[in-house]
């Protein structure tokens, strides 16, 4: 792609990371999500270059040409958000401002609760950052949709090894067709559940069409970063949502201290249910510098490929006003 070029970088934390980037200035971090790469950012790299920064969009841990370890444990918030903080380092700034989109979005949050000191501004897409609350994540589930229904929740199917990855890389073109283009198909309760017997991707109806902002090149080029892999490694972050809960014990009622923006889609799964929603306006007490909430209407999950010029001038403006 124009503009874009690609390099390898030993982060501080000893992983060599792939990164693609544009332009020259201040350093912005662009974090991808499940399951994608730096690709997710081709829209914004160009664009944030044009606006005179340094745009870097890596391969996170376990993805694309970055890949990393086989054991779970490797797979940490501490470990994610140590990739960053040394890729800021390591790509010769003090400090950078984060941006993630879905689970990049967390570790964004995180890398700016654990070195605000490094992070200058942070930006998330799609996820909130939510406090750490009372309970891991299993617990929490339990009380919520009682015992066994909780298992059902797509988090928790992640849990096993094996049956999630085998069924996601049986047919990678129609994996990614139905995790992109197709509708989500929640529960009552606004919850992505995975019905008895079934998979991950019987949550997603089969799109007849692809969206405008999908092509099938760039299902083609998903399909091609997935295929030597898979999906093994990307799986392990949520197999570490238990033990983050536990890791996260000195932070318990800290807050997120950098100015934020939050950008979500109105029709994005995650904020679908209305306790989800209605948790967007308590935000400022737990990221008291929170510019703003920014909603997309008729936005879905991925937001900054389905509204690639909105969300590149709000990230523009919010950088104007760092």
């Amino acid at each position: 792609m124009t503009g874009i070029s690609h390099r390898f970088v030993e982060s501080a934390s000893g992983l060599r990371m792939h990164v693609a980037e544009a332009g020259s200035g201040p350093l912005v971090l662009l974090l991808h999500g499940f399951p994608e790469s730096w690709y997710s950012w081709r829209h914004q790299l160009v664009a944030l270059a044009e606006a005179g920064y340094h745009a870097v969009a890596p391969d996170q841990r376990g993805y694309g040409r970055t890949g990393g370890p086989d054991e779970v444990d490797q797979y940490s918030i501490l470990h994610l958000a140590g990739d960053v903080a040394g890729l800021i380092g390591a790509l010769g700034a003090d400090r950078a401002v984060v941006v993630g989109h879905d689970w990049g979005a967390p570790v964004a949050w995180h890398t700016a609760l654990f070195r605000p000191d490094l992070v200058r501004g942070v930006v998330g897409l799609s996820v909130p950052p939510y406090p750490r609350g009372r309970a891991g994540l299993s617990q929490t589930l339990r009380g919520q949709l009682g015992d066994p229904a909780y298992l059902a929740y797509y988090m928790m199917y992640f849990q096993q090894q094996g049956a999630p990855e085998a069924e996601l890389g049986r047919d990678l073109d129609t994996t990614f067709r139905r995790l992109l283009a197709g509708a989500p198909v929640l529960a009552p309760h606004g919850l992505p559940m995975v019905p008895e017997g079934g998979g991950f991707l019987d949550v997603f109806q089969d799109p007849e069409e692809l969206p405008d902002w999908l092509t099938e090149a760039d299902i083609a080029f998903l399909v091609a970063e997935f295929e030597e892999n898979g999906f093994r490694r990307p799986l392990h972050w949520y197999r570490n949502l238990d033990r983050n809960w536990e890791l996260t014990a000195p932070w318990h009622g800290a807050s997120i201290q950098p100015p934020a923006l939050l950008i979500v889609g109105d029709r994005d799964l995650v904020v679908a249910n209305p306790q989800a929603r209605e948790s967007l306006s308590a935000l400022s007490g737990h990221v008291p510098g929170l510019r703003e909430v920014r909603l997309l209407p008729g936005c879905g999950h991925w937001t900054q490929q389905e509204r690639p010029k909105e969300v590149s001038e709000a990230l523009v403006e919010f950088l104007a006003g760092l």
